[in-house]
């Protein structure tokens, strides 16, 4: 009886594993095969979106807010650029950007699919400038690009039928022709299980595949990436009952150090620092005075 059963759940993995769609990662080029399209998560996570929006509490700092929007907009910029100019145009389409700065003391920050970023105010303290916001930001853009959500609600799905083995099962899965098609599967398995997007823990792979995306999410957009390394000692000092659960599934943040310190030759090839108005300004007053 039990090699039936394990021969009929790796049936279903295997008539899953045909279903979805083939995701290639920008940069790191991993592969992965997703069971929800673009389209379908879109609307699960404006839905999730719109509900967490209503029940929070926007900051009232507006040059706070004003940061958190021009630094996310501005590697929204530079993502979307390289995007549609890397193979990924038709992708575009299903971002709608959106940084909000929220009322809370807490530590974090993340991003729901097709790039809805919210910062908690208690993050800014340890980012202390836009250079190191820009890494927070980075990486929370880069869930959205790597499609890190829709892998995880993928992931659920496939575990969730083949816990379901039943004579019936089998043949309504193969008749479906591609759960990544039903909308209407999606949203119940989403209401069964309990995900959340705003609360998504990511694998250690995901968390990993983030933070290189966004160091050179960064370094594109003209933030030095190099400010990893401070905010990241920053973050290690906060004691375990305080530290944000944003990288939970992360390694030690020796390790997480160790780590973007390797990618940082890397990343530095994509970064030229942004000229900035002062200085444009005081360049342009030296050359007014020359010509006089």
């Amino acid at each position: 009886m039990k090699s039936i059963k394990t021969l009929f759940v790796a049936a279903i993995a295997l008539l899953m594993a045909g279903c979805g769609t083939s995701n290639t990662v920008p940069i790191t080029g991993r592969k992965t095969r997703l069971l929800v399209s673009d389209a379908e998560i879109l609307s699960l996570s404006t839905q999730q979106y719109q509900e967490y929006m209503q029940g929070a509490t926007l900051s009232t700092n507006q040059t706070n807010t004003a940061m958190v929007k021009r630094v996310g907009q501005r590697l929204a910029t530079a993502v979307v650029s390289f995007l549609t100019n890397n193979g990924y145009a038709d992708e575009v389409q299903y971002f709608q950007w959106e940084f909000n700065l929220v009322n809370s003391s807490e530590a974090n920050a993340f991003c729901m699919p097709g790039g809805k970023i919210v910062v908690y105010e208690g993050m800014l303290p340890l980012t202390q400038d836009e250079a190191s916001l820009a890494i927070v930001l980075g990486h929370e853009i880069a869930h959205a690009v790597a499609k890190h959500s829709a892998e995880q609600l993928s992931k659920q799905t496939r575990q969730q039928y083949a816990a379901q083995v039943g004579g019936s099962l089998l043949s309504q899965i193969a008749q479906k022709k591609g759960i990544n098609s039903n909308t209407a599967a999606l949203i119940d398995m989403v209401a069964q299980t309990g995900f959340n997007f705003a609360n998504l823990k990511y694998s250690r792979d995901n968390e990993t595949e983030a933070d290189h995306l966004g160091l050179i999410f960064a370094a594109m957009a003209g933030y030095d990436p190099q400010a990893a390394i401070p905010f990241w000692q920053r973050m290690s000092q906060l004691g375990t009952n305080t530290k944000s659960e944003i990288f939970s599934d992360h390694p030690s943040d020796e390790k997480r150090i160790a780590a973007l310190q390797k990618l940082m030759p890397e990343a530095l090839k994509y970064y030229t620092p942004a000229a900035s108005a002062t200085t444009t300004s005081a360049s342009q007053k030296k050359t007014s005075t020359k010509k006089k």
